[in-house]
């Protein structure tokens, strides 16, 4: 093995979150509230990436993502790739998906969105996947992915 390799341990049993953006790693870390885990996580950022110039991975044991959990990395880190590791193998990968609505997991940033104010679940209709962007559909505001925020 050559100076220039770097070893991290692999995981028995769970996901690799990999191409997130570099300075987009420590929301996801966030909004996965994965600070709080008891699992055992691993990450790097700044590792060169073709694709993005800089990106970040993250290494979580024994965390299978739901849904919405997946949703909210597809928000926050919309390039991101997810690989689930079993018996330290990888046997399935999946690019995330920003899907075309959003309910209950973004807060609306408009002060005056009824959303606000009393107990609704928020929905947003996805108007851009790629920089991402959201129209409230009780307030009709759109936000885009620097003024959202994950609740």
């Amino acid at each position: 093995m050559s100076k220039e390799e770097l070893i991290v341990s692999a995981i028995k049993e769970g996901t690799v979150i990999d191409h997130v953006s570099a300075k987009d790693l420590f929301n996801v870390i966030r909004i996965l509230e994965l600070e709080c885990s008891k699992n055992q996580m691993t990450f790097g950022t700044n590792l060169d990436s073709k694709k993005l110039g800089k990106k970040a991975i993250v290494k979580v044991e024994g965390k299978f993502f739901k849904q919405e959990e997946i949703n909210k990395i597809a928000l926050v880190a919309p390039e991101a790739n997810l690989n689930i590791i079993r018996d330290y193998k990888v046997v399935d990968k999946m690019k995330v998906e920003v899907p075309d609505k959003i309910e209950g997991i973004v807060k609306c940033f408009n002060p005056k969105c009824v959303t606000n104010h009393e107990q609704i679940v928020t929905k947003f209709t996805v108007i851009s996947k790629n920089e991402v962007a959201l129209k409230c559909e009780y307030c009709e505001k759109i936000t885009d992915k620097a003024h959202f925020e994950i609740i």
